[in-house]
């Protein structure tokens, strides 16, 4: 055993050994789509006198986060996202209703000294000054807080008006607010105050009304919260004026319930926040969703990986079981890898670490193929006293020869990945992460799990003698008969792409005929689902909901008892009037989940899900153009193009929903259509180095026809893979495994049927020489042409 070998074997127990520690110690973090919860994303507001920046939300966060903890809500998580934007996730909260009230709430707190009794014409006069002063032409909102400190009239809570001073006192002063019962008296449920620095302040405040005699109005204290006069009591008769309320605290009485006590004294205990927030998102998954997500999708990956591993071992025999050993290895390295590295398992992230088993099945298969090639040149396809030698040197050559393509097709998908990251939101994000670690968990499970046991194996005298046994001697049926009938799949090239730009317009007309049935994520909207126990049929669902008030809503149905509302506008207070009126029709109602997206954060999603499309086109390009001639990334490149518009247009014609998760299976299809093109190409690279006066079709031609098993083999292991997803991963699966369904079909055909004629083309073109004509197999041209695929074939293209 050579030394390099016994550095990887090394090397792989290690990594093995430490990703079983941190699987057996550790557990995911799970995203609320998958455990049920609520996620809530506010946007700070800038007001005439305080910019919504940085700072100001980094502040506002921490004032939300003291409310959060104070709801009792178990493990939350509170994050800023970009500048004015903060992401708030309430596991297990199914009724977001209460969380929405308290986070959103300003809670300004101001206390004002009473001067007397009010009127309406103060009122108004005042309202008509902050309107002048906080909201002028350009539609600004008022600023709320200089407005509440001002003086002016106000209704106290029985109803009359006083006349209020300005504040003197704000909630900063505030030490602590807790709900408490008057367990002796009849005052019932009150909020006592403790103040910071004993009191000095509300001392000074409670000393000046103490002057005035008892039954004189101005011998109260206005508690303003929110422009709302919650309470002003008058200050006890036995306070002597100048002394005030001393000891540091006080009570808040009014007509409270103990719910209204304890809401109150979390609003004043939270504190103000320094900017207005407006809820721009609202997404709510039901805990039975996630469940479920998280078993089929479970359920999916473990049927694809055992069929996954039966074909490879079809195909390659014992090399095949040293894959599916790899392919094993690869899931315990990438699943520690999440739980080493923190990462929150979402829905989509979660297919995409079933998906990038396809990833690590491409490189086996890569590697695999290369072997057989190289087995076949150094033997002669015969068993001879050099078997055992040359078997060891295919499978290393295998290896070495497979690196580059892998690198290339590996990276390219990190692009697509990386683009997901920085570019998308949400649980897309956490897609992103999830198949970049997946590829890069390949690529060791390849390159050095796979790699040490296969060379392990290749000195085997017990294997070394059985050809058949092995997989790497034994070339294949499809290797077989393509170097058998060498077919010149690329005699017409033109017509190939005639034929992809006639698939593009059909395509291509639905987007244009039907349109894009854009998510509620990219327009803005509400989007709710709900399992009822009943089946409700479609239009009873929408006369019930058109009684109750809701003539504008969309109404549809997925499975036998699920149906799906949809409403430009809908609060939570409506949203549970529609769960009611559903009820009516179709008994217990659970929600399923809901999706609240404002509209500015709609069009601002569709702009960057364009922007990622147009990045991921510029940043394939730029990476191929780096890699090969640009004729080749060009190729490439429009065959990734072909794709997009064909999925884009099947799901136009299929109605199917563009959203967050469509995106996601978009840019790893654009992955998968470099990947393939990238493979062939590396091919073209290699061959036409070999032999550079070779007529280009010619070896474009021998490229295509050595890629076709690998490219075969790799879109049946991804089909076994998503086509379980698709069957068993449920309808929050089911659109995702069906894009990518079609993008591996419709890329395996562009990559050789559009890519590559493309790049013939275009080379043709840069020669100022027309491309061969196709010419019968009888004409001493293809007399030259065998001899062109002989003289390739002893520059080292083995086919």
């Amino acid at each position: 055993m050579s030394r390099p070998t016994v550095v990887r074997a090394v090397v792989a127990v290690v990594v093995l050994l430490v990703s079983a520690f941190l699987v057996l110690t550790g557990s995911p973090r799970l995203g609320l789509d998958l455990q049920g919860g609520t996620r809530l994303v506010v946007e700070t507001r800038s007001t005439s006198t305080t910019k919504a920046d940085a700072d100001t939300t980094d502040r506002t966060m921490e004032v939300l986060r003291h409310r959060v903890d104070a709801l009792g809500v178990a493990e939350p998580t509170l994050t800023r996202s970009g500048e004015n934007r903060i992401v708030v996730e309430l596991p297990d909260v199914q009724d977001p209703r209460e969380a929405v009230k308290v986070l959103g709430r300003t809670a300004q707190l101001t206390f004002h000294p009473v001067e007397g009794p009010g009127s309406p014409k103060d009122a108004e006069d005042k309202s008509a000054e902050a309107g002048k002063d906080g909201k002028d032409g350009g539609g600004e909102e008022p600023d709320e807080r200089r407005d509440q400190s001002r003086a002016g009239s106000f209704l106290d809570e029985s109803g009359r008006m006083l006349k209020l001073g300005k504040a003197e006192m704000t909630g900063s002063t505030v030490k602590e607010a807790e709900a408490q019962i008057d367990q002796q008296g009849a005052a019932g449920w009150f909020v006592g105050l403790d103040f910071h620095g004993g009191g000095k302040d509300w001392a000074a405040l409670t000393g000046k009304a103490a002057c005035h005699p008892p039954g004189d109005d101005r011998r109260r204290v206005a508690i303003v919260l929110d422009q709302e006069v919650i309470s002003s009591p008058q200050v006890d008769p036995g306070v002597r004026c100048g002394s005030g309320i001393s000891g540091g605290s006080t009570q808040i009485t009014g007509s409270f319930g103990q719910q209204e006590a304890k809401e109150l004294a979390l609003l004043i205990k939270g504190g103000a926040l320094p900017v207005p927030v407006d809820l721009v998102e609202q997404r709510t998954v039901g805990p039975t969703l996630g469940a479920d997500a998280i078993e089929a999708s479970a359920k999916a990956a473990v049927i694809g990986v055992v069929l996954t591993s039966l074909f490879v071992i079809v195909i390659y025999r014992f090399f095949g079981a040293l894959a599916a050993l790899a392919l094993a290895a690869y899931g315990l390295i990438s699943y520690a890898a999440l739980l080493a590295l923190g990462v929150t398992l979402t829905l989509p992230g979660l297919a995409g670490f079933v998906l990038a088993i396809g990833m690590a099945v491409d490189a086996n298969v890569l590697v695999f193929e290369r072997a057989r090639e190289e087995y076949a040149a150094g033997t002669g396809g015969r068993r001879n006293k050099r078997t055992k030698r040359s078997l060891r040197t295919a499978v290393t050559a295998g290896f070495r020869n497979a690196f580059s393509a892998i690198a290339d097709s590996n990276i390219t998908t990190l692009i697509a990945a990386g683009l997901l990251f920085f570019l998308a939101s949400g649980p897309v994000k956490g897609f992103g992460v999830t198949l970049a670690i997946g590829v890069l968990a390949s690529m060791v499970s390849a390159l050095v799990i796979a790699r040490a046991l296969a060379e392990i194996a290749s000195e085997r005298d017990a294997l070394v003698r059985r050809p058949r046994l092995n997989g790497i001697a034994f070339p294949g049926r499809v290797r077989t008969w393509l170097t058998k009938r060498k077919p010149d799949v690329l005699r017409r090239t033109r017509l190939l792409l005639t034929v992809s730009a006639v698939v593009v317009i059909v395509a291509g007309s639905g987007v244009v005929l039907r349109g894009l049935e854009w998510g509620v994520e990219f327009t803005g909207g509400r989007l709710t689902e709900y399992a009822t126990a009943q089946p409700v049929d479609v239009e009873a669902a929408r006369s019930a909901l058109a009684d109750a008030g809701f003539d504008d809503a969309e109404v549809t149905t997925s499975g036998d008892s699920d149906l799906s509302v949809r409403m430009a506008d809908l609060s939570n207070e409506d949203e549970a009037k529609v769960r009611a009126a559903l009820a009516e029709e179709g008994g217990e109602v659970t929600k399923l989940n809901d999706e609240l997206i404002g509209p500015s954060l709609g069009d601002e999603l569709r702009r960057n899900a364009l922007i990622a499309l147009g990045v991921a086109v510029l940043a394939q390009l730029a990476y191929l153009a780096f890699r090969f001639r640009w004729t080749f990334g060009a190729g490439s490149v429009v065959a990734m193009t072909h794709d997009v518009v064909v999925l884009l247009g099947v799901f136009a014609w299929l109605g199917k929903p563009i959203d967050g998760i469509f995106l996601a299976s978009l840019l790893t299809v654009i992955g998968y259509s470099v990947n393939d093109s990238v493979v062939v190409f590396d091919r073209v690279r290699e061959l036409w180095g070999a032999a550079r006066r070779s007529p280009f079709p010619e070896v474009a031609n021998t490229a295509v026809l050595q890629t076709v098993p690998r490219t075969v083999n790799t879109g049946m292991g991804a089909i076994f893979i998503l086509g379980t997803l698709l069957v068993l991963g449920g309808d929050s699966l089911a659109d995702f495994a069906l894009a990518l369904l079609i993008g591996i079909v419709v890329g395996t055909y562009s990559s050789v049927f559009t890519a590559v004629p493309l790049a013939i083309e275009l080379e043709a073109a840069r020669r100022n020489a027309p491309p061969p004509r196709p010419v019968s197999r009888t004409s001493g041209a293809a007399k030259d042409r065998t001899a062109a695929h002989k003289a390739l074939d002893d520059n080292g293209a083995r086919v």
